[in-house]
């Protein structure tokens, strides 16, 4: 359970997020919602207390600031350096360095962790080639490979489906309901709009604080579309889920928390760098 008590921050003194009380459960594909700069993305920097916050943030009932290891993230695209000269298969890898740290070698365990990874989101074919010649949608799932291979509980996604192809959309949508019957905590900063948003089991909508937390259904209301969007916004779908529901089987190897290494060669590969700018914009309110 991850737990987020009256989290606020602040950028040069401009308000972006105020008094967040949030409990998110496992076994859950939640959605954060609302307008740009609403604060979406800072939440999740939030969590990942990669910005000046106040408030507390725990994973079951413990500071998440020491178990960062449990918790994969997936920035924007727009926050990668995609000219770093990292192949994709070394990407993925550097997911493996939480828990081996940075000065061991790879072990064969946690060679075929990553191969798992990425044969799952299709992108093992993809594994030579450097990240920024890839196209938008595989350099998405190669990043949601790096996340599953961490073999974390919590998932934090900020727009996933952005920019995708269709085929990366419905790999990337397949993978997060397996995230969820996993029993993992699987959250996804989102600007999906209409019947796409009825696939969430619960949605919070933000502009600077919370509005609404709930199920689609009683978020997505009149009166709570008005206070985040305005006046003049109609709501058309939110009918037929459409995320699959299929089995787990599929991620038993790579969800599974990698006890013993037993490293025999060494390598270079490094982090790849995540620039530091929010693309969420704090506006007073």
């Amino acid at each position: 359970m991850l737990d987020l008590c009256c989290v606020s921050v602040h950028y040069q003194g401009i308000r972006a997020l105020t008094d967040v009380c949030l409990t998110l459960n496992r076994g859950q594909l939640i959605g954060l919602v609302g307008p740009n700069g609403a604060g979406k993305s800072s939440l999740i920097k939030a969590i990942l207390n990669l910005v000046d916050r106040s408030g507390t943030v725990t994973l079951d009932e413990r500071p998440v600031t020491c178990q960062s290891k449990r918790i994969a993230y997936v920035p924007q695209r727009s926050q990668v350096d995609w000219y770093y000269p990292i192949s994709a298969k070394n990407a993925v890898l550097t997911a493996q360095t939480v828990h081996m740290g940075w000065w061991r070698g790879f072990s064969p365990q946690a060679k075929a962790i990553v191969r798992a990874a990425m044969e799952r989101l299709e992108v093992w074919d993809l594994r030579d080639r450097q990240i920024g010649e890839l196209s938008g949608g595989q350099q998405q799932r190669v990043f949601l490979a790096r996340a599953l291979a961490q073999q974390a509980d919590v998932f934090l996604l900020d727009e996933p489906l952005g920019g995708v192809d269709r085929q990366s959309e419905q790999i990337v949508r397949t993978l997060l309901a397996e995230l969820r019957d996993a029993n993992k905590i699987v959250v996804v900063c989102t600007h999906e709009w209409g019947d796409e948003l009825s696939a969430y089991d619960r949605l919070v909508l933000i502009d600077g604080h919370v509005i609404a937390d709930g199920t689609p259904e009683t978020v997505l209301t009149p009166e709570h579309l008005t206070r985040a969007y305005g006046r003049g916004l109609r709501l058309v779908g939110c009918t037929h889920p459409t995320y699959p529901t299929p089995p787990t089987q599929a991620l038993s190897q790579t969800l599974t928390p990698n006890s013993t290494h037993s490293p025999n060669f060494t390598t270079s590969a490094n982090t790849v760098p995540v620039l530091g700018h929010d693309t969420d914009t704090a506006r007073e309110r």
